[in-house]
């Protein structure tokens, strides 16, 4: 099994680098070998990839997420995988961003490939391209602001402000809809993941740093 870390300092505010990583679908902007990401649900993932010639396709469930603090998940299936990515606030507009990964290399070119540290190269090229895509752009893509505990989504204080805040119907709205009953509890919902189109992005792939 494969260990690696890898840093970046980005100058953008942790919440704007922390909801960047939630919007899973845009990782092929600045992730070269990765495909696609297909968001099944608020915590499953399907991974493309496409890593010297070595395609790939995989599932992977977010296993922790706590806003401007950590992101972490697994793989349910080969290729064996699990990391965090981990957000440090620097000043109100610097942030450091931390990427800790295991995975099992198959096959010859893979083997070779960890053997000389070109997962590693991988990674932090990828992680240069992350600070030049959001840098350029000053703002995130989405935001996801749940949190996640042992693969469970969990409503934040966050949100939960946001709910005892909204404002309240007035009682003949209340009476119009009163045979439209809601169930007792009915969590408050975060934007969803993807954010859908973003008119900041172009169709021009991102130069590479390096």
């Amino acid at each position: 099994m494969a260990t690696l870390h890898e840093t970046v300092e980005v100058d953008v505010p942790v919440s704007t680098a922390y909801n960047q990583w939630t919007q899973f679908e845009s990782f092929p902007e600045f992730m070269r070998g990765v495909e696609s990401v297909e968001q099944i649900d608020e915590t499953s993932l399907h991974f493309r990839t496409d890593i010297a010639g070595v395609r790939r396709e995989y599932n992977a469930q977010i296993t922790e997420q706590l806003p401007d603090r950590r992101i972490a998940w697994v793989s349910t299936d080969k290729p064996r995988n699990a990391g965090e990515v981990s957000f440090e606030s620097l000043g109100p507009e610097h942030t450091r961003v931390t990427v800790a990964l295991e995975w099992e290399p198959e096959g010859l070119v893979e083997k070779a490939g960890s053997a000389v540290h070109a997962d590693s190269h991988q990674i932090s090229a990828d992680l240069k391209r992350f600070k030049q895509f959001i840098e350029s752009r000053g703002i995130e893509t989405g935001a996801w602001r749940s949190a996640v505990d042992h693969g469970e989504v969990e409503e934040t204080e966050e949100e939960a402000g946001f709910a005892a805040n909204a404002p309240a119907h007035h009682a003949h709205d209340s009476a119009a809809h009163a045979s439209h009953a809601q169930p007792p509890h009915t969590p408050t919902p975060s934007p969803q993941r993807p954010a859908g189109v973003d008119p900041f992005i172009d169709d021009a792939e991102p130069s590479d740093p390096s």
